[in-house]
């Protein structure tokens, strides 16, 4: 254990295998949760597996463990790559990775027997919350000694991204978590909701969105062998991103008495959002251009590319629905939850399975073991994310309709029980798409003979 820990790129790998154990983990909690919204009678008596439990267990899981683990063992992997220098602590990597990793566990494990915040997208108790600070102060102080101990002159843009996006946490996520409270991590009154939404929203939007954004920087000039388009258009997408997210979790609490002013820039900034992602997207296409058939023919890259065509729809429908009008209609029901899921499976999770599959043969010294897989996983979370946000957003058009026309939560219920039935049955889908990644990850790194791996090189190449 000693030598694995000293051994370079190993924490990488662990980030990476976790990131793929709880999406597992997660898949199950969401079939669950699935099952519980068409037959709520299911399993009655097995109190950690209540709806109220199984939600929360779901939601931190899929964002914190499968995403945000993933893409920090593929950064991991890069930042030195980058840099041209090895890893400053694989050991503090090592230490990063326990307290990470306890902290998604204190889910499942903390939740099924009640122990949460009960604030949404916060819901992990005070000695959870220091658990992941510790783990992100770790992984700053390792990303900054190893820009320090650097060969490369040039910061190449994935590396402004990781190293933001762990300094975005360190200080918004015990702001957000009003950590200074530990035996409620809440204010009193409205202006919980104001820290409720500033990390809620921080959270995918300065957490998981650099993260990936840096990933996928990563991994399509690789792939398409050309150079950047323009590393001056990264660097301004960069900072639009800093200027006009931290601030934009204000529109999920519009009906609120929240001041208007703020209402006001939240809005504002929110339909902002489409200048930083039309210039990552722009300029990733253009990095490409030319080259699409090395993309799609790269079951990576076909993730990671798969990913930006989701961050596109998710950052014209998110800023749409930011606008009070539309709120009226799209607000509290299916419509926000279908856009979460594209949001964080299909823009975090998409990229952070392409990052993963193309850093892991780099890392670990081994092709992987089957690319048919890594297609087929592809083909199944994109049948059940497609058919979920379909779905859903049917369900929450239907919801918001009958509700702004007057009708009662109750009487609308019969007329979405076929939407949920639908929604349960695309997530074995992604359920299976999981397992599937599980198991090629499996026997990609499992101690393989020699022929064997000599024939899947042969395959890779």
């Amino acid at each position: 254990m000693v030598n694995l820990i000293h051994k370079p790129q190993s924490a990488a790998l662990a980030f990476m295998v976790a990131g793929a154990v709880w999406f597992v983990v997660g898949a199950v909690y969401g079939m669950f949760s699935a099952i519980h919204l068409v037959a709520p009678e299911f399993l009655p008596h097995v109190a950690a597996l209540v709806f109220g439990r199984e939600r929360p267990v779901h939601i931190n899981t899929m964002l914190y463990g499968f995403t945000g683990t993933m893409l920090i063992g593929s950064g991991l992997y890069y930042l030195p790559a980058l840099l041209k220098t090895r890893l400053w602590s694989e050991p503090l990597a090592w230490i990063a990775f326990l307290f990470w990793n306890l902290t998604v566990l204190s889910g499942p494990v903390g939740f099924a027997f009640g122990l949460t915040q009960g604030r949404e997208y916060n819901e992990y108790v005070w000695i959870a919350d220091v658990s992941l600070v510790v783990a992100v102060a770790c992984l700053i102080v390792n990303t900054a000694l190893t820009i320090v101990h650097r060969r490369e002159p040039q910061l190449y843009v994935s590396i402004w991204y990781f190293m933001a996006a762990l300094l975005w946490t360190a200080c918004n996520y015990p702001l957000g978590n009003v950590m200074w409270h530990p035996a409620t991590g809440a204010m009193p009154g409205l202006i919980d909701s104001l820290f409720l939404w500033f990390w809620g929203h921080n959270l995918p939007g300065l957490l998981i969105t650099p993260l990936a954004t840096g990933a996928a920087y990563y991994v399509i000039p690789r792939v398409t062998r050309t150079p950047l388009n323009s590393h001056t258009l990264s660097l301004l997408g960069f900072w639009f991103l800093i200027a006009l997210y931290s601030h934009i979790g204000g529109h999920h609490v519009l009906q609120s008495p929240i001041p208007n002013w703020l209402k006001t820039v939240s809005v504002v900034d929110s339909v902002s959002m489409i200048l930083p992602v039309s210039i990552v997207v722009i300029n990733l296409w253009l990095t490409a251009r030319g080259f699409g058939g090395r993309v799609w023919s790269d079951p990576a890259a076909r993730l990671v590319m798969g990913g930006i065509v989701w961050y596109i729809i998710t950052c014209i429908q998110g800023p749409l629905q930011s606008l009070p009008f539309l709120q009226r209609v799209t607000h509290f029901n299916n419509w926000t939850v279908g856009h979460a899921h594209i949001a964080m499976l299909g823009f975090g999770g998409y990229i952070a399975l392409g990052a993963m599959w193309h850093v892991l043969p780099l890392a670990s010294g081994r092709p992987v073991y089957s690319r048919k897989l890594v297609n087929l996983q592809f083909g199944l979370i994109t049948l059940g994310l497609t058919g979920f946000f379909l779905v859903l957003t049917m369900a929450g058009l239907v919801q918001g309709t009958a509700w702004h026309n007057g009708e009662t939560v109750l009487r609308v219920l019969p007329q979405i029980a076929p939407f949920m039935v639908l929604r349960a049955a695309l997530g074995i889908f992604i359920l299976t798409g999981s397992l599937v990644g599980l198991f090629n990850l499996y026997m990609t790194l499992r101690p393989a003979p020699e022929p064997e791996l000599i024939r899947r090189a042969e395959e890779a190449a």
